[in-house]
């Protein structure tokens, strides 16, 4: 799922020329990727017949990544306007690993608030603030730290950062 403000990032902060239709975004993905046939999945924002609608259909665990003060603010009061809205709150309800990586800094009360009130819900926030102590050279390392720590909560391996004291 990627939403429009999504996709506006996407093309603002990478090189990266994503097209908006949701089949070519999936292909488009995929090769980017190298997934095989059927292994990425893109969801259209209103396709509230996907999978991850339903606590019957949905995944193991969910990341919004980056995960706006909006979305934040939507999610943690139940709007499920759109599907990465719903797809999270679905994972709330049933007990799922949620990972939220907000960006945006500073944080007024309300956006502490909301990531209070998703924490006691069991989501994990994790906002994109890289260390320092593994001395990134470029921007992609720091990237890879943050994406290292969302792995961690996954319980995926990964190499990207050696653990604090390697």
């Amino acid at each position: 799922m990627v939403s429009s403000a999504a996709q506006v990032v996407l093309a603002t902060e990478t090189d990266l020329k994503v097209p908006s239709a949701t089949s070519a975004m999936q292909a488009f993905f995929s090769e980017l990727y190298g997934a095989e046939t059927g292994q990425l999945r893109v969801f259209a924002k209103q396709q509230w017949m996907a999978p991850v609608a339903s606590g019957s259909g949905g995944g193991d665990a969910m990341v919004v990544c980056p995960c706006s003060t909006g979305s934040l603010s939507a999610i943690a009061c139940g709007s499920s306007n759109n599907l990465i809205e719903r797809a999270a709150d679905v994972h709330l309800k049933e007990r799922r690993k949620l990972i939220l990586v907000p960006r945006e800094a500073p944080y007024s009360e309300i956006h502490l608030e909301h990531m209070l009130k998703l924490t006691r819900m069991s989501a994990v926030v994790i906002p994109a603030s890289p260390g320092f102590y593994n001395r990134p050279q470029t921007v992609a390392d720091m990237v890879d730290f943050v994406v290292a720590r969302i792995m961690s909560q996954l319980g995926l391996p990964q190499t990207l950062v050696p653990a604090w004291g390697e």
